[in-house]
């Protein structure tokens, strides 16, 4: 074996001690390799379809323990060549029916500078599919942090599911600090009497969607994006009880797990929490 490697660098113009030190790069490159790919689906695991930028923020710290250096660049094309990519999915149909009689507020959101945890929150709804019906859930998120400071998901589309993400939102606002105001599309659901009147009754100023809906309320169409493109919340569930778990651990996976750019790779509720 030696006078066969011998051989083979002379007809390279290599020497056997360069040979074996690439030997052991390559070896150790392949290690490397190896447990990105264990931290990877290690990560994956609990969130299928989290990005590859957001998962190499969740395991750089463990990289830099090992002290693995890996680069962006290198990371991306050993998650193709693995067929480790994530695909995006298509969109699906809207929940928002703003063909009504019912009063509606201006958008006093736009170009607003939001530098605080419950300034604004944006609101809207999603349907969740099961093999019986439709259940439909109601999320209100924080602009600044991009935390779901509250959700509801149940059998209605009508203002019931709403008002419940609302309660669940108000509970947990400090009694002391600021009323954040409450910005949503002009559907039936949040121009109701009764769910406006909870909101100023809560001391929340009211903005509402004028013209081009999604732009408007995009924040909040983009959080129901990610938990049906992220975490398979776009699934035909079997029942209803198998929908609602699901539901709840991703709105749990979405504030407690998941890096989000528009923060620098940090965490939702650790913004909210940190920053209120």
């Amino acid at each position: 074996m030696k006078r066969a490697v011998s051989k083979l660098c002379r007809r390279a113009g290599m020497s056997r001690q360069n040979y074996y030190a690439r030997r052991r790069q390559r070896q150790r490159h392949q290690v490397n390799a190896e447990l990105v790919l264990h931290l990877v689906q290690r990560e994956r695991m609990e969130q299928p379809r989290l990005g590859g930028r957001k998962v190499m923020k969740l395991i750089e710290q463990e990289l830099q323990e090992f002290g693995i250096t890996f680069g962006r660049d290198r990371f991306f094309c050993l998650l193709r060549e693995n067929g480790r990519l994530i695909e995006p999915k298509p969109r699906r149909a809207r929940t928002t029916n703003s063909r009504h009689s019912l009063p509606v507020f201006r958008n006093e959101v736009a170009g607003m500078d939001v530098t605080a945890p419950n300034q604004v929150w944006v609101s809207d709804l999603t349907y969740i599919r099961t093999a019986d019906s439709f259940l439909y859930a109601a999320l209100i998120t924080d602009k600044f942090s991009r935390k779901i400071v509250g959700y509801s998901i149940g059998d209605t589309l009508e203002a019931v599911g709403c008002l419940r993400a609302l309660d669940a939102a108000l509970k947990d606002l400090p009694d002391d600090g600021p009323r954040p105001i409450h910005h949503s599309d002009r559907g039936i659901q949040y121009c109701c009497h009764l769910y406006v009147e909870r909101l100023l009754a809560a001391g929340l100023r009211v903005s509402m969607t004028e013209i081009m809906h999604c732009y408007e309320n995009a924040l909040a169409e983009r959080v129901n994006g990610i938990l049906k493109q992220e975490y398979e919340m776009d699934a035909n569930f079997r029942t209803k009880e198998q929908a609602v778990k699901a539901f709840e651990q991703a709105v749990h996976l979405y504030n407690h797990r998941r890096p989000h750019m528009a923060l620098n790779y940090r965490i939702p509720a650790e913004v909210h929490r940190v920053a209120a």
